[in-house]
């Protein structure tokens, strides 16, 4: 037996000449590379399946080769028949005009993980980045994990120093994949509760989206609604009707004080309404025959 449940969500309509926008994956990193491979096989999908041409940007890796070549490996094993490598390392290699054609030939961008900082300085602003956001535009959807995640949002996550103090944030400029919105990875993996929410205490404005790791956000319908797929958790904080916060420097405490955010924890198969910031249906769960009433 199911027992299903549905509430109402909100679908963005494009206003005339607004440009459309490409589905997005967003994990929190570790995806499984091993098992069923849930995550990446859903990214394959998105792309095409068996038609699919999914390009491998390695920037944010130090060690972009091995990591192409791995990712290579576990897309063509679930079913993606070609790939393209991205190994762009310089501003200069980001501004080269064969990329253009390259891309468009892409029908889905993965983008891996590393140091999100490399990608915004190295492709910030370049010709690559331009045709990235041109692709998207025309519908190509984007995945990436860890850092790759981190920098779909506009407001980004830089790191939070040598040792991750939780309540010193740095942040940054990501590239505005998905608005209104801050994005954190290995969340609940690495503690990281009280880094985002630091940073909605300085960003009240936009959610913290914190991502478990094996676990990933697909963000669809122009980037109105968001479903959660995987093996964790995804954590929203909503700080816009925040009552009281205090981000006041007091030398050697860094503590903040904070009160009033709405909270949503949500396991695989839940979606979320960015618009109108609540949850939009739970999943269908099929019970254990266990569970079912005996005649």
């Amino acid at each position: 037996m199911r027992a299903t449940l549905y509430m109402s969500c909100h679908i963005t309509k494009r206003r005339q000449g607004e440009r459309m926008r490409g589905d997005l994956l967003i994990i929190g990193g570790k995806e499984d590379k091993k098992g069923d491979k849930v995550i990446l096989r859903h990214f394959v999908e998105m792309s095409g399946g068996e038609k699919s041409r999914i390009g491998i940007l390695t920037t944010a890796t130090q060690y972009p080769t091995e990591t192409g070549e791995e990712y290579d490996e576990l897309f063509r094993s679930l079913g993606c028949p070609d790939t393209q490598i991205f190994h762009l390392d310089t501003r200069e290699s980001a501004e080269e005009g064969e990329l253009k054609k390259r891309l468009e030939t892409c029908t889905g961008l993965f983008i891996t993980g590393g140091d999100q900082v490399r990608l915004t300085s190295l492709l910030g602003g370049t010709f690559f980045y331009d045709e990235l956001r041109d692709r998207w535009h025309d519908g190509m959807p984007i995945g990436g994990t860890s850092a790759g995640a981190a920098v779909m949002s506009c407001h980004m996550i830089m790191s939070a120093l040598e040792v991750e103090d939780e309540y010193i944030v740095e942040m940054g400029v990501g590239f505005c994949l998905i608005e209104d919105a801050i994005i954190d990875q290995h969340f609940s993996q690495r503690a990281r509760f009280g880094r985002l929410m630091t940073a909605i205490a300085h960003n009240p404005q936009v959610m913290g989206i914190g991502i478990d790791e094996n676990t990933a956000i697909h963000v669809q319908d122009d980037g109105s609604v968001f479903s959660v797929l995987g093996e964790h958790s995804v954590t929203v904080f909503d700080g816009k009707k925040l009552e009281y916060v205090d981000t006041t420097d007091h030398g050697d405490n860094t503590n903040i004080t904070i009160s009033g955010v709405r909270l949503h924890s949500l396991a695989s198969g839940y979606r979320f309404d960015l618009i109108t910031r609540k949850l939009c249906s739970s999943a269908p769960r099929e019970e254990d025959d266990d569970d079912q009433p005996q005649e």
